[in-house]
């Protein structure tokens, strides 16, 4: 519906109907007709922290972060068209798109706290949470539009190494490493 009328033109009481439950059930299970979209986010969010914890190694945090998202089955919560379809949403509508940043920030706090529970200095923790995350949701955002052989962790990977390309300074030295421009507004 969302999709078809728009999220502000939907109602809660439309989805109800949809839905074949009265209003009264509907509000029993959603705060409101945004949560609908947002359903199961807490318990994502410890499904992916625990995954934080239970890593083998965080000797290289920012990667675990990564591969922690990458290796997800998120096709579990829906198929790739259903990803795509609800990104279409959320991207078309300010409230929603707080939304995202809000469970966003819930997530990269959770693994932040995670990587710190395994030792990792809170700063470099905090860095490799919120820095991961970022990552992975343009790798995601490329793989909701791709063709359906393409593979999550692929395209991870990929975003990884663009990394490289944007940060190329040696911070021992503050300056570009030989041949490197600074970039210059």
């Amino acid at each position: 519906m969302f999709r078809e009328r728009g999220y502000g033109q939907t109602t809660a009481t439309e989805i109800a109907a949809l839905a074949g439950v009265t209003e009264r059930t509907f509000f029993r299970h959603f705060e409101d007709k945004r949560e609908v979209l947002f359903d199961g986010s807490d318990d994502l969010c410890v499904a992916l922290v625990e995954r934080i914890l239970q890593a083998p190694d965080v000797v290289w945090p920012l990667q675990v972060v990564i591969g922690v998202l990458a290796e997800f089955d998120w096709e579990s919560l829906g198929s790739r068209d259903f990803h795509r379809q609800r990104h279409a949403v959320i991207a078309a509508n300010p409230e929603l798109l707080e939304r995202d940043l809000i469970k966003q920030r819930s997530i990269a706090v959770g693994f932040t706290d995670a990587l710190r529970q395994r030792g990792v200095d809170a700063d470099v923790a905090l860095l490799a949470a919120r820095i991961g995350l970022q990552i992975f949701i343009t790798a995601y955002e490329q793989w909701i539009e791709a063709d359906e052989k393409a593979d999550l962790a692929t395209i991870s990977k990929t975003a990884m190494s663009l990394l490289a390309t944007i940060a190329p300074i040696d911070v021992s030295r503050g300056s570009p490493r030989p041949g490197e421009q600074r970039f210059r507004p």
